[in-house]
């Protein structure tokens, strides 16, 4: 890829260049390239703010394809005043000569590639006749899921949890689907998505039908919970080892046990294990931001009709 502008696209644009059907099997190439061994990528670089209770999050991978960086921010108490709880922006480079190709909103971006890494995952590890879909949570994650998961799945029944009952109804009225606690969210769904900013569990294990499948999205921080240990107790998916063993809470304070990355899976490399109940905690990784902007950057060029060559 060569050319001598640097672009700068917000997330209207990427918006216009992103598409979901797309990006999927995008993320199922990256989950499969990174267990590979083919993407150099440190675990994520983390500076807390303390004061205001977020932290800048530093991501750079190095892909077959495509060099760059993430800079995300994560505030949970920016729901509170009507912004993003996640902000970030993505910066594109050449690899053969490290010049800058793009530099482009990334919170589109996440948005929608973690709904899109769910959903390789649930392609795989998720019952084939799923018919009910539980959600806890009922912000931009919550959103981005459900629409995200009917492509693959035909549920019958959606149901909605969230901590703040006004927020779960209207969710829950948007989509189509039913506020309730999140027990009875979660008893006999065949898919539940855990995507809160809670920093202890919402979901208990004794609440899963077996061979079910969970995506848990949120609890980013080694000591924040959404699972408690008797979920954690089943098998374990996640995107990377190393994320997992240093982020994630569900996975360090359960002491629960990693079966596979699910690139892993889906590279069949090793079995699914699908007809068992199946955890997928997704951390998201700089592999996946890399894959997605590429293909915004891709689209955007041919748009205006420019060369890669």
């Amino acid at each position: 890829m060569k050319t001598e502008q640097l672009h700068f696209l917000n997330e209207d644009q990427v918006r216009e260049h992103l598409q979901m059907t797309e990006l999927i099997p995008a993320m199922e190439k990256a989950l499969i390239g990174f267990s590979a061994g083919e993407v150099t990528q440190p675990v994520r670089s983390v500076l807390n703010v303390e004061r205001s209770g977020g932290f800048l999050g530093l991501m750079p991978a190095l892909t077959p394809h495509g060099l760059g960086l993430k800079a995300v921010t994560f505030y949970p108490s920016n729901a509170e005043r009507g912004m993003p709880t996640h902000i970030a922006m993505i910066f594109l480079v050449e690899p053969e000569t490290g010049a800058p190709l793009a530099i482009m909103d990334g919170r589109l971006i996440t948005e929608m590639r973690t709904a899109a890494v769910s959903v390789a995952a649930t392609k795989l590890l998720a019952p084939k006749n799923a018919k009910i879909l539980a959600i806890l949570g009922s912000g931009v994650q919550a959103h981005s899921h459900v629409e995200a998961l009917r492509l693959v799945r035909n549920f019958e029944e959606i149901r909605v949890w969230s901590p703040t009952r006004k927020h779960a109804e209207q969710f829950a009225q948007e989509i189509g689907a039913t506020a309730t606690s999140a027990e009875e969210a979660v008893r006999g769904a065949d898919v539940i998505v855990t995507a809160t900013s809670s920093k202890t569990p919402v979901l208990k294990g004794a609440w899963l039908k077996p061979g079910c499948h969970v995506n848990a999205i949120g609890a980013c921080r080694p000591d924040w919970r959404e699972l408690d240990d008797d979920a954690m107790s089943n098998v374990v998916f996640v995107d990377s080892r190393d994320g997992a063993l240093k982020e994630s809470g569900d996975v360090i304070l359960s002491g629960g046990k990693i079966y596979a990355e699910v690139g892993e899976a889906l590279a069949g490399k090793i079995p699914s294990r699908a007809t068992e109940t199946t955890i997928f905690k997704s951390l998201g990784m700089a592999v996946e931001d890399i894959a997605a902007a590429l293909l915004v950057y891709r689209s955007f060029i041919s748009a205006a009709g420019l060369s890669t060559d």
